[in-house]
């Protein structure tokens, strides 16, 4: 009988794969067709329902219900030319996925017939049962209701036929439920800080967007190998398996030649991503084999967001099409790198300037270091929360592995810009300026740009690192929501600078020029926050020691982190600035909890069943199988017997040796987790998880992996790495 891993490879063999039929056309031709933009909002809605839109979205206004039927209206008749049936309110719930109820514009007439409608309440407003989605006990299980509301600044889309309507997701008591919520009001916290901080260089900015170019990690693997490994299927990773014997090590993969059968994939989801209005502008292979990356051109970060979470869904969709499948788990295959999503994080005011990036003069120089200055600053103060805001089971097997960074706040910001820091830091001082020496210090600030473009450089293993106009925060994982650190970053940096504004203000009542004020704020906070800085190899164990040594924190496990949202600090920040309750920060925590238990649970008991079920009954009928081999040497060869027989009776050793440990660890880590499931207390059931339960899984895989390199292959029952790493 055939195992499941020929199964799968015979299926291969049969497989005929057909090229893509993609469009010729240009791609500006189509871009953004499936997207009800502005564009289109011209000729579908009134004069008056356009402006009001559009003042929603540029400043936060609200809309009138009458204004909202007549854009209803309009975004009804679009749909339906591009052949829509359906609408649906489009939401990112606590489950890092997104959510959809549809409804049909279909409605029957009393009496026989049927018309196609849509009210402005329907666009508005809808009413989702809301008692399966996560909420952290902000809501009882019997109380279904939860409203969805429309957010005007993110454009509705067309996909399947449906339109959808980008939401927030929120409680009937008003608490937040999703990512989107927290978010936008981190956006907007920003806003006010940033503009009130520009407004002492330039009073023709009344508005700064915060803006987001994140990149998206992913490995893909053959669709019939993918179904032939129940851990891939069940926790996205594999629980089991050798690392092949070439894998990353020769780095042939990074940059190389996109084999043919991925290629047609990623045309095909670049296609639809630009019907959708999503800007992907890079695609390459990444440093291990079957490992991807692609990144769009950056955007406004409420749109970015949605635009990622959007473009993930569709690459799931077209993977199977091409008979694959996508897998975004931080760490899908042990020994290799993981996965991540970089986002790159930058401001950008209604002028069209960037505040991250060097300007041509003095004074344009000196906005961009207060900006620059007072992100490092915010990273320094809240660099702690940063970290949690990615902590995660999954994201926790990628972190600190040589291959993302560490557990460790850091701020890499290039030699240039560290040699400018610190000539800031020497020659500013709390002693009154003369002329001579302001005119000095900003001629100094003026030749930035100068030598910034040659001279910035990229570090790769820190977790926030100024990259020439942005700041790019690495620790995010691949599956994660970019809305959980965005929300984290913009509340830091709104808060930050809040509090910049103060000091310079306060120094220029006490009469103290504006420039001069400005720079000796900037000065004190060079000085405050240097230990974060690190220019050097933020994986070395000499970085850990040093980090130590500077006070920094560092936060191994995953409960850990996520209790630090609670420190009455950060939780006095958010409340402050409006993005968070403590009620809805206690939900968070409630619901990353439950998933961690719940992800580490259906790890152990997948593992459990196969290390029983499949790969023990294997290893056993290959030890019989060496055993009767023994037997017919003794009778063949009497004499010579046990010399002809050594090595196979050290391979059966070998094989007890691995199945009794694989026997008693399944039994010691199934009792662990009898004990933790009968726990009523969250977070002693994760950290039980966490600390009893999980370490036998890599006792499990460590005996399963020695195995598979002693089993016959023909019998072992499971697709190995050197098979699924290879697309062809």
């Amino acid at each position: 009988m055939a195992t499941l891993r020929f199964k799968a490879l015979d299926e291969i063999s049969r497989r005929e794969f057909t090229e893509s039929k993609l469009s010729d056309e240009k791609i500006s031709s189509y871009f953004g067709c499936d997207v009800f933009d502005r564009e289109k909002m011209r000729s579908y809605i009134s004069k008056d329902a356009y402006d009001s839109l559009c003042n929603a979205i540029d400043e936060g206004r609200r809309i009138d219900r009458k204004i909202a039927n007549q854009i209803a209206q309009g975004m009804k008749t679009w749909a339906i030319e591009k052949g829509a049936t359906h609408y649906s309110h489009w939401f990112q719930p606590l489950n890092d996925s997104t959510a959809e109820k549809h409804d049909a514009f279909f409605e029957p007439m009393w009496g026989g017939g049927s018309f196609e409608t849509f009210k402005g309440e329907l666009l508005v407003q809808q009413e989702p049962d809301a008692s399966s989605f996560p909420n952290g006990g902000l809501r009882n299980t019997f109380e279904a209701r939860g409203y969805s509301a429309w957010d005007p600044s993110s454009p509705a889309f067309i996909i399947d036929k449906t339109l959808c309507i980008p939401s927030i997701f929120i409680a009937y008591t008003g608490e937040a439920l999703d990512f989107k919520t927290p978010l936008l009001k981190s956006i907007q916290a920003l806003d006010k800080a940033a503009t009130e901080v520009c407004q002492l260089f330039d009073k023709d900015v009344t508005k700064v967007n915060v803006t987001l170019g994140w990149e998206q990690e992913y490995f893909l693997i053959d669709e019939a190998l993918f179904l032939a490994r129940p851990d891939l299927t069940q926790t996205g990773r594999t629980l089991m398996g050798h690392i092949a014997a070439k894998d990353q090590q020769l780095d042939d993969h990074y940059f190389g030649s996109i084999p043919i059968r991925v290629l047609d994939f990623m045309k095909d989801f670049e296609e639809q991503a630009y019907r959708l209005g999503i800007p992907i502008k890079t695609r390459h292979n990444e440093v291990a084999p079957n490992q991807f990356e692609c990144a769009p051109v950056f955007e406004e970060a409420n749109i970015a967001v949605d635009h990622n979470t959007l473009l993930m869904t569709v690459m799931r969709r077209t993977a199977q099409k091409h008979k694959m499948r996508v897998l975004f788990h931080e760490k899908p295959f042990d020994g290799v790198n993981g996965s991540g999503k970089h986002c790159n994080w930058s401001l950008l005011t209604n002028t069209g300037v960037n505040l991250l990036a060097p300007g041509k003069t003095p004074r344009s120089n000196t906005q961009f270091l207060t900006f620059f200055v007072n992100a490092i600053m915010a990273a320094h103060d809240y660099g702690t929360l940063f970290m949690a805001s990615i902590a995660s089971h999954s994201n926790s097997h990628r972190l600190g592995a040589h291959e993302a960074p560490p557990a460790i706040m850091s701020v890499f910001t290039g030699s240039t810009l560290s040699l400018v820091l610190d000539s800031l830091e020497e020659r500013l001082s709390d002693k009154k300026m003369t002329p001579d020496e302001k005119t000095e210090i900003k001629l100094d600030i003026g030749k930035i740009p100068d030598i910034l473009l040659d001279n910035t450089d990229r570090n790769r293993t820190s977790p926030f690192a100024f990259t020439g106009n942005r700041f790019e925060f690495r620790a995010t994982g691949s599956s994660n929501n970019c809305a959980a650190p965005l929300t984290v970053i913009n509340t830091a940096m709104a808060d930050q600078l809040t509090k910049f504004k103060i000091e310079v203000d306060t120094l220029i009542e006490k009469g103290v020029k504006k420039d001069e004020a400005i720079l000796q704020v900037i000065r004190q906070y060079i000085i405050r926050s240097k230990k974060i800085r690190f220019e050097g190899n933020g994986y070395s164990q000499e970085w850990r020691e040093e980090a130590k040594k500077r006070g920094l924190e560092s936060i191994e496990s995953v409960p850990d982190a996520l209790q630090v949202f609670f420190r009455p600090e950060y939780v006095d920040m958010f409340r402050r600035h409006g993005v968070l309750s403590a009620s809805e920060i206690h939900a968070r925590y409630e619901i990353n909890m439950e998933v961690l238990a719940k992800k580490i649970q259906i790890e152990s008991r997948v593992l459990g069943d196969l290390a029983a079920n499949h790969i023990l009954p294997t290893a056993i009928k290959y030890q019989n199988v060496l055993i009767q081999n023994v037997r017919g040497l003794q009778e063949i060869f009497p004499d010579d017997y046990k010399e002809m027989s050594s090595e196979v009776i050290r391979a059966i050793a070998k094989i007890a040796k691995h199945v009794k440990a694989i026997r008693e660890n399944i039994y010691l880590m199934t009792d662990e987790r009898k004990a933790c499931n009968n726990m009523t207390d969250l977070e002693e059931k994760a950290r039980g998880y966490v600390e009893r339960v999980s370490p036998y899984l890599k006792k499990i895989r460590y005996s399963i992996d020695k195995l598979e390199l002693i089993v016959d292959d023909e019998l072992w029952p499971l697709p190995k790495y050197r098979e699924m790493m290879t697309i062809n």
